[in-house]
């Protein structure tokens, strides 16, 4: 692009911010307001990005995965996270993680998540996670990024295509917020199932609960447009 990204048009993240430190520390200093319920909230926050993406490409599906050691792994496979180059021909992606959505956070008429308590955004999960790693699958190049409770850690980092699209946010939340119970991924299963546009499907890793083992759980909706 040949205008500064301070120029560029935001719809639901300011582009020209890298990282808002006050606002990762309010949510920080705020667990209970903005993950009601724990890591279940959590996912859905990250869910609910893999829907905005079905819904505007007619279908797409999604795989959480929850690994033994708390960390939990949501993929998609739409379009990937927007990401550009700026005037001086530097890749530039969204600020999704580190930044508040311009479309929910602190607004009056935020939506409710499946869960019934407030959509806030991506960054609510990033805030609240001792990591988070983003893998960003695009047509035009494939990236990852590394955070640590909302700060990257990380530059944006190339790695190789593998002919697919998509995002991967995998995340390990804050102790407190880690434990899950052996229920979760029904849990999460009947949440999602009112997202019609979006196809999800859940492999619980964690071994030492009683739920391991037991077949994939999960939903299907309309079919989506690929298999990641």
């Amino acid at each position: 692009m040949d205008v500064p990204k301070s120029a560029w048009r935001n719809t639901t993240h300011d582009w020209a911010s890298t990282v808002n430190v006050g606002h990762l520390e309010r949510i920080r200093q705020n667990p209970v307001v903005f993950a009601p319920g724990g890591l279940r909230h959590l996912v859905l926050e990250v869910v609910a990005y893999a829907v905005d993406e079905a819904e505007c490409t007619g279908g797409g599906h999604c795989r959480i995965t929850l690994h033994p050691d708390g960390s939990v792994a949501v993929a998609d496979d739409g379009r990937g996270t927007d990401t550009r180059l700026d005037e001086h021909g530097r890749v530039v992606k969204k600020p999704v993680m580190a930044t508040e959505d311009l479309r929910f956070f602190d607004r009056p008429d935020t939506p409710s998540l499946p869960d019934h308590h407030p959509r806030r955004g991506m960054s609510t999960v990033a805030a609240l996670s001792t990591w988070l790693v983003h893998t960003n699958r695009r047509h035009n190049g494939s990236w990852t990024q590394r955070y640590e409770h909302g700060v990257p850690t990380t530059d944006l980092q190339a790695i190789p295509t593998d002919g697919t699209t998509g995002t991967t946010v995998h995340f390990l939340p804050n102790a407190l917020l880690r434990t899950a119970s052996s229920t979760i991924a029904d849990e999460i299963t009947q949440l999602t199932a009112s997202w019609t546009h979006l196809s999800v499907s859940i492999n619980d890793r964690r071994a030492k609960l009683p739920s391991a083992g037991r077949p994939t759980t999960g939903h299907r909706s309309p079919p989506s447009r690929r298999t990641p």
